[in-house]
C-alpha cells in the first residue's frame, strides 16, 4: 500500500518522509516513485523510530502516518482549511482512524481510534520508547479535533489481524513496566469479558455484525494475552532471582 498512502499524503503535506529499516521488497522504490524522501534508518523501536521521523522532516508541523493509512481528500480539504491564514490557533489536532475491513465497507461512524497526529514538534514529540508511539498531550498545550479520519487498513484478513495483535502483545509485555503479580493475576483471571465489552459496546463494534463481532473478540484476546505475557516475564525474573540467591 505505500504508494497509495504517500501518494494521499502528497495531496495533504509539502513534503512525505519514509523511513525505511532495510526492507526487502520495493517499499524504496514504490515509495520514491511516489514522491517521498526514503530515509534509511535501522529499526530502533516503534517510538524512536518515529522520533528519527520527525528529526528528518524539513517543518515543525507535522501529520504522522503509518504505512497502512490513507489520508482522504475530504480530510485534506480539512487541514488545507487550517493552514489557509498561517498556523492554525491549536497546536495538536485529534485525526480519528477509521477502519477499512478486508470485507465490507469502511468503519467510519462507528469504532474509531482516538489517535493525534496532526501536531507542531516544537510542542511535542513522539515518545522515546522502543514500544509506545503515542504522545501525551503536554499540560497547557492547545488541542483540536479534525472531523474527517484517517483511512486504516489494518490488516489483510482475520489471521494477519491475530498474527499482528500476538505480536503487538509480545512486544508491550517486554517493554512497558512490570505490573504487581496480583494485579495480572486478577487481569487474567476476570478481565478478558471487559475488555471485549469495551470493543463489542462502547467502541460500537457491535455495529459490524457478526464481524464486528469476531474483532472485538480477537482484540480482547490481544489485550489479555499481554497481561498473560507480562505474568510469565514476572514469573521468569522471579525466578531467576530466587536462582541467584541459592
Amino acid at each position: 500500500m505505500i504508494a497509495s498512502v504517500v501518494k494521499a499524503a502528497r495531496q495533504a503535506a509539502d513534503e512525505v518522509v519514509v523511513i525505511d529499516s532495510g526492507s526487502t521488497d520495493e517499499t524504496v522504490a514504490l515509495a520514491t516513485a511516489a514522491g517521498a524522501r526514503v530515509v534509511e534508518q535501522p529499526w530502533l523501536g516503534n517510538g524512536r523510530q518515529k522520533r528519527a521521523a520527525e528529526d528528518a522532516c524539513r517543518h515543525d508541523w507535522l501529520l504522522d502516518l503509518d504505512a497502512d493509512e490513507i489520508v482522504t481528500p475530504e480530510l485534506t480539504a480539512e487541514i488545507a482549511a487550517l493552514f489557509a491564514a498561517g498556523e492554525p490557533q491549536a497546536q495538536i489536532y485529534r485525526t480519528d482512524l477509521a477502519l477499512v475491513p478486508p470485507v465490507g465497507k469502511p468503519w467510519l461512524a462507528f469504532g474509531r481510534q482516538k489517535r493525534h497526529k496532526l501536531y507542531d514538534r516544537r510542542v511535542v514529540r513522539q515518545p522515546d520508547h522502543e514500544a509506545w508511539d503515542q504522545f501525551e498531550i503536554p499540560a497547557g498545550a492547545n488541542a483540536g479535533r479534525l472531523k474527517n479520519p484517517i483511512l486504516h487498513h489494518a490488516f489483510d484478513g482475520i489471521a494477519g489481524f491475530q498474527g499482528k495483535l500476538n505480536k503487538h502483545s509480545s512486544v508491550r509485555a517486554e517493554t512497558l513496566p512490570l505490573k504487581p503479580t496480583p494485579i495480572l493475576g486478577l487481569r487474567i483471571v476476570f478481565g478478558f469479558p471487559f475488555y471485549f465489552a469495551k470493543k463489542y459496546f462502547l467502541q460500537q463494534y457491535f455495529r459490524g455484525g457478526v464481524y464486528g463481532f469476531a474483532l472485538a473478540a480477537l482484540s480482547a484476546q490481544g489485550r489479555w494475552l499481554k497481561d498473560v505475557k507480562m505474568w510469565e516475564r514476572r514469573v521468569k525474573a522471579r525466578g531467576d532471582r530466587e536462582q541467584k540467591a541459592q
